[in-house]
Order: structure tokens, then sequence, then C-alpha cells
């Protein structure tokens, strides 16, 4: 019978690497690891898809740094609220014009 993990109670960026390491080797699965450490099967899996992402701008010819990605996504993110603010204002115009005939 095997001892029970120690609990951890502050995952640091080193310990979540050793894990997700752990679990590309083949030696755990996201499944074992979520039982063991008592965590959402999901965070772990974003961790590994964060590693993945990491490794992959690592392995770039031209790596992109963390500043920048996070600029691009933010870029996307005013982006899409900018669409999303102008569909409701064409929304509530195209509301009251309907509103308008209805009294007519």
């Amino acid at each position: 019978m095997s001892t029970p993990e120690p609990e951890v109670k502050r995952w640091t960026a080193k310990r979540k690497t050793q894990l997700v390491l752990e679990i590309l080797k083949g030696k755990t699965t996201v499944a074992e690891a979520a039982r063991r450490y008592d965590l959402k099967p999901s965070e772990i899996q974003y961790w590994v898809d964060e590693g993945i992402r990491g490794m992959e701008n690592c392995l770039r010819a031209r790596p992109r740094d963390i500043r920048e990605q996070y600029e691009a996504k933010l870029k996307e993110a005013y982006a899409a609220l900018g669409e999303a603010q102008l569909e409701i204002k064409v929304l509530k115009k195209v509301q009251s014009l309907l509103d308008l005939d209805e009294t007519s």
C-alpha cells in the first residue's frame, strides 16, 4: 500500500511543471493526478495545455514573448467587446423603431 501524498498548499510553477512532465511522459494521468492531489481534472488539463503552448512557443524560430501573447489576446477581446457593443446599439435602435411602428 502506498503512502498518501503530502498535501500541497501552493502550486508553484515548478510543481506544476513537474506534474505536467509526469503526465506527458506517461508516468501518471490527469485523472490519477487529480485524485492524488485533490484537484479538478480540468485544472490539471489546463496546465498541460498551457505547458504545451509554452513549449511550442519556445521552439519557434522567433518566439513571442509572454507580454506580446497577452497583448494579442487582449486586442482580440477588445475587438469582440466592440462588436458586441455595436450589436447592442443596433438592436436597441431596431427595437425603438419597431415600438414606434406599433404605436402608429
